[in-house]
């Protein structure tokens, strides 16, 4: 009996299992060590190299410390159950080892080898048994090609997996639930795969193919080392382009948490679809290496194709529909255009590998091995296409450039396959005959892996600044600033409008606007002037550098620390806010640190008067980290005595369940917390939340401590802060006075991240005025005595 076809369907439905599981990992997984060592691209590449690093290592141990005799099922099932451990020894381990780093890390150079040990200790154990399920169970097929082949449906079922785990995460488990209930239902995944197999391997048989210890004639030995290339680079270009791709598609379809669910979803299931049609090509074809260097050649065309889409043709799209519909609705379309964009290159990267397990196989060797080395090289190559791309090529070249270098890569990829090919058959055939039969085929590539990059087109501008809003696009006049950066895109533009726009990850952050500029403005002052007198503050995200400008306008403030992840946002705040944010940047009382904010909070000793916050909005995935209970806390840790905190909460681009998840969140933490609105007269569209554990700030107090300080009472005036009464005017509520109205209010926590899936539920939210009304019906302000005298005399 054909043990592999007897079996086929079980082990297809537990490759999908299997695949499920690894995603919600991998989601989890990042989610919590973001938390601990911060969401900087250096720690998130620092994390996917971990994992990524070693699935590499499981692919290749397996076969050299696992003996071939071994029924693979068995051990296919104990590489389950032990990853079922491992993941839940990641979960209950990781707030011991994020206190333990936390105490530890001391910045620089010691900081960065922390933050690496941490992913190593943590990620390495699971990934590396992650990377044998493969090897381990590619014993089970015949040594032959079209045995080997059959892996490709294996592999294809993995990754169909991969992109149920990765929906089901991203908008099920984590938005409903929280990272514990994930890691459970992962590990009772891991734990009903392992039962399966173990039940299959009772009822089959199995008998070692042993491999062929005669000598590999010369050709093949180059063929195989040139797959292992071919199948490394393909790795380079499909990870490359994923970065790239997923950070255009985040700017038009929106940056938050269900974006990048979408996209990862996508193009997984691309490779899934092309790793079934290359099994299948792999059976049926002569020459599967020639088949593998065609896919690489047809990636010259398909990566253009892609930024072409992305660029020119999907803005169209989303412009044509409208911004009302609901949340699934616009979810359903992102997904339709997120396949029309990627599915031709992911099909192709998925078609890679199986090709590549065929064109490798020689008869002989153990298929263990042979699948642990191909699937290492892919895996490595991968990894540095996604380190190199995300912390290089995009900040040094821009995304045009790095596609550009990717199609290269490919072009390239396809001549080496090409030419191993031609070399394996100088033995047999006449040198005359390869000239015209195999070399030219080389040199057409060759000079295609230097045309096609040309036809990859420039980012729009308008995508870099204004992202899914595309009615925006052609309301910019003059373009003054423009920096994809390692964390995040930053554009500086004057508007048709007459306004100087502050860019960031396609959302206008700040303007020159009176409107925008007072509640930058609001940030500094009103904690300042709660404050008995300053002298340490820390504000969190530059932006244009307004806010912190404000605090240098009061005479006690003696340091500034400016804790920002994008270094292109100083140097545009510096270049182009410079008037508005009083030279900050330049004044020798500031400091900048360019980190995650939780992260430096956890880790810095230092302790600050006043801690004001001006994140970007909490829809936007990772935006949320900085809304929780728990970072409160270690504001609230952070604090001196009698120490003021400030928080930028927005109620336009947002829902009210949000809104009130923010608020709640805030009050909790800060029972004397008081709100102050953007604009005037009981409106508003934004609020500043100020809170200090020891007084709570009213408008009478404000109002007397501007008085003796003309430059913060000019500076107030410039943003039609003019009078007591227009500040009595934006006093919206006592926290004390929300309790009825956030009764219902869910908690943002760590452990769930809410905020940021409800705010993505409504990224075009328009009742912000009405949220504005219900807050301030909730107060019991009474009117000040002195409400109609100037704030300066």
């Amino acid at each position: 009996m054909d043990r592999n076809r007897s079996t086929n369907g079980i082990l297809l439905g537990l490759f999908v299992g299997s695949g499920c599981s690894a995603l919600i990992y991998e989601v989890v997984w990042f989610q919590q060590l973001g938390l601990v060592l911060g969401a900087s691209a250096v720690s998130l590449a620092i994390l996917l190299t971990s994992f990524m690093g070693g699935m590499c290592l499981g692919s290749v141990a397996l076969p050299r410390l696992i003996s071939s005799r071994w029924h693979p099922l068995r051990v296919y099932a104990a590489l389950e159950f032990l990853i079922a451990v491992c993941g839940l020894a990641v979960l209950w381990c990781l707030p011991v080892v994020g206190r333990l780093y936390w105490s530890l890390a001391g910045g620089g150079t010691n900081d960065l080898s922390m933050r690496s040990a941490v992913a190593l200790v943590l990620l390495l154990p699971p990934t590396i048994l992650m990377g044998a399920t493969l090897p381990a169970i590619s014993r089970w097929v015949e040594t032959s090609r079209a045995g080997l082949s059959r892996l490709g449906l294996f592999y294809g079922a993995n990754t169909f997996g991969a992109v149920l785990g990765s929906l089901l995460a991203g908008l099920y488990l984590l938005r409903i639930y929280d990272i514990a209930v994930a890691t459970y239902v992962a590990a009772t995944i891991n734990v009903v795969v392992a039962v399966l197999a173990v039940a299959t391997a009772q009822w089959t048989s199995y008998s070692a193919a042993m491999p062929d210890d005669a000598a590999v004639p010369l050709p093949t030995k180059w063929r195989t080392t040139a797959v292992s290339v071919v199948i490394g680079m393909s790795g380079l270009t499909a990870l490359g382009a994923e970065v790239i791709w997923t950070r255009l598609l985040g700017l038009l379809l929106g940056p938050s948490a269900y974006t990048f669910s979408i996209v990862l979803a996508v193009f997984l299931m691309g490779l899934g679809i092309g790793s079934s049609l290359g099994a299948s090509l792999a059976r049926r074809l002569t020459s599967a290496g020639r088949a593998l260097a065609v896919c690489q050649l047809l990636l010259m065309a398909a990566i253009p194709y892609s930024a072409w889409v992305i660029g020119y043709i999907l803005p169209y799209w989303l412009s044509a529909h409208p911004v009302d519909q609901s949340a699934w609705t616009r979810m359903s379309l992102d997904v339709v255009r997120t396949l029309v964009a990627l599915l031709p290159a992911t099909c192709l990267w998925g078609a890679s590998f199986p090709l590549a397990v065929a064109a490798a196989a020689d008869g002989r060797s153990d298929n263990g091995r042979l699948v642990g080395r191909l699937y290492a090289s892919n895996t490595l190559g991968a990894i540095f296409g996604a380190v190199g791309v995300s912390l290089i090529a995009v900040p040094a070249w821009g995304s045009q450039v790095a596609e550009q270098c990717l199609t290269v890569i490919a072009g390239c990829a396809g001549v080496v396959m090409l030419g191993s090919l031609a070399l394996a058959e100088l033995p047999s055939v006449a040198v005359a005959d390869l000239v015209p039969r195999r070399w030219s085929r080389v040199a057409t590539a060759l000079l295609l892996a230097i045309a096609c990059p040309m036809l990859v087109p420039a980012v729009p501008k308008g995508l870099l600044a204004y992202g899914r809003s595309v009615e925006m696009w052609g309301k910019i006049r003059e373009y003054l600033f423009v920096s994809e950066g390692i964390n995040s895109t930053v554009v500086v533009a004057n508007s048709t409008m007459g306004q100087r726009c502050f860019h960031i990850s396609g959302k206008v952050e700040a303007t020159t606007s009176f409107m925008d500029m007072k509640t930058q403005r609001m940030l500094g002052h009103l904690p300042a002037l709660a404050h008995k007198g300053p002298k340490t503050v820390l504000v969190v995200g530059c932006g244009s550098g307004m806010t912190a400008g404000s605090l240098l306008l009061h005479p006690t403030v003696e340091r500034v620390v400016i804790c920002e992840m994008e270094p292109s946002v100083i140097k545009a705040a510096c270049e182009n806010f410079s008037i508005q944010n009083y030279r900050v940047l330049e004044d020798p009382r500031t400091q900048v640190v360019l980190d995650d904010a939780r992260h430096f909070l956890a880790t810095t000793k230092e302790k600050f008067d006043v801690i004001t916050t001006d994140p970007i909005h909490p829809w936007v995935r990772g935006a949320a980290s900085l809304y929780t209970a728990e970072f409160y806390e270690m504001c609230r840790d952070r604090l001196n005595r009698g120490g003021v905190v400030a928080q930028w909460i927005p109620l336009y681009d947002s829902n009210e369940a949000a809104v009130k998840c923010e608020l709640a969140t805030f009050v909790q933490a800060f029972p004397m917390a008081t709100l102050w609105s953007g604009e005037t007269r009981g409106s508003g569209y934004d609020v500043v939340a100020i809170a200090s554990e020891e007084s709570t700030c009213d408008a009478a107090q404000l109002i007397r401590r501007i008085r003796v300080n003309p430059a913060v009472a000019q500076s107030l005036v410039e943003v039609q802060i003019d009078s007591a009464v227009v500040l009595e005017h934006m006093f919206a509520a006592y926290g004390s006075d929300l309790r009825d109205w956030l009764s219902d209010a869910e908690i943002n926590r760590d452990c769930n991240l809410r905020l940021q899936y409800l705010a993505g539920l409504s990224p075009d939210g328009p009742a912000a005025y009405d949220m504005m009304d219900k807050i301030s019906r909730s107060t019991k302000m009474e009117a000040l005595s002195d409400s109609r005298e100037p704030v300066a005399r």
